[in-house]
């Protein structure tokens, strides 16, 4: 009876322990914390933050590049793109009179870099290597970019005026604009490149837009603040962050529909999703937190204190992008 017990005690204590994600020897997680200005270092193993590295003013949103040897990182406010490590977050370099960059992204065939300038209302057109091509002016706040498979179009969400918009790459013109829900912050293009799905952050849907027609085709209901979008790297679910609610929610988009939402606390923002599908990092951007969640039971399994309102995050052992 003894053994039993101990043997059920034992069984029942596996399954507590999280899942054990796969990272790079010595790989480091990347954060920024866009209020102090700085990059968190986090061990993911430890699940500890080993250095913090002052980069600029308003670091918010990060991306490799093309070739995936180096990290950008955009400092809004201090109007510079700073180039880290990928894997140990040092410094490499500094691009200076970047204006105003707050996200940014390169077009799948890397003929442009485009940045949205959500403080200055334009939208910066670069040729590769960041060669300014054209500066469109814009209403209130692009925010977030997304692109055709083509890389015809880029696409930005207008946060404060509630549009989005289209920009042919070619002739940097605005190819169509359209009103959308409210606070229009995260997009995203699915795999099949037919539709684009925009979080209103203002409210609790994503909407799902036919990008050829210009016209909004359904709202899925997520949670208040939808906001932020990453691929599970399985071509077919894309999670959506929701701010208010603090959930992470689930979305088919093969069926555009939502199949199921869990816990985040603390604002969940940015997330990344490690290569094995076994971890999500997300930064919490209302308590000063990287939350981990173990993706097979859903439950929160570590909690790692960063700086001021930490927002994106990156490692080089992500899941596949679509």
């Amino acid at each position: 009876m003894k053994f039993l017990a101990k043997t059920l005690l034992l069984a029942a204590a596996a399954l507590a322990v999280p899942a054990l994600a796969n990272f790079g020897p010595g790989e480091r997680v990347i954060v920024l914390n866009s209020g102090d200005g700085t990059v968190s270092i986090v061990d993911p193993i430890a699940m500890k933050e080993v250095n913090r590295i002052p980069v600029g003013k308003e670091p918010h949103h990060l991306m490799a590049t093309p070739d995936g040897k180096e990290l950008i990182v955009a400092n809004a406010a201090s109007n510079d793109l700073v180039y880290l490590d990928p894997k140990t977050g040092e410094i490499i370099r500094r691009v200076e009179r970047i204006s105003d960059p707050y996200q940014i992204g390169f077009s799948p065939d890397k003929k442009w870099f485009v940045a949205a300038s959500n403080r200055l209302d334009r939208i910066d057109i670069y040729s590769n290597p960041l060669k300014l091509v054209k500066r469109i002016e814009m209403p209130k706040v692009p925010s977030h970019i997304a692109f055709d498979a083509g890389s015809t179009l880029a696409f930005v969400t207008l946060q404060e005026s509630n549009e989005l918009v289209a920009i042919d790459l070619a002739t940097q013109a605005v190819k169509w604009k359209i009103t959308v829900g409210k606070q229009p912050a995260g997009i995203w293009m699915t795999p099949d490149d037919k539709h684009l799905l925009v979080g209103n952050t203002g409210d609790k849907h994503v909407e799902v837009i036919d990008w050829r027609t210009a016209k909004v085709v359904k709202k899925l209901e997520t949670g208040e603040g939808a906001h932020n979008f990453l691929a599970m790297g399985d071509g077919r679910h894309v999670l959506v962050s929701n701010r208010v609610s603090n959930t992470v929610t689930i979305i088919d988009q093969q069926a555009l529909e939502v199949k199921e939402s869990f816990k985040v606390p603390g604002g969940p923002d940015c997330m990344e999703l490690t290569r094995d599908g076994k971890q999500l990092w997300v930064t919490s951007r209302w308590i000063r937190q990287v939350t981990v969640v173990d993706m097979g039971t859903k439950k929160v399994v570590g909690r790692i204190p960063v700086g001021k309102s930490p927002h994106g995050i990156y490692f080089a052992s992500h899941a596949p992008r679509q």
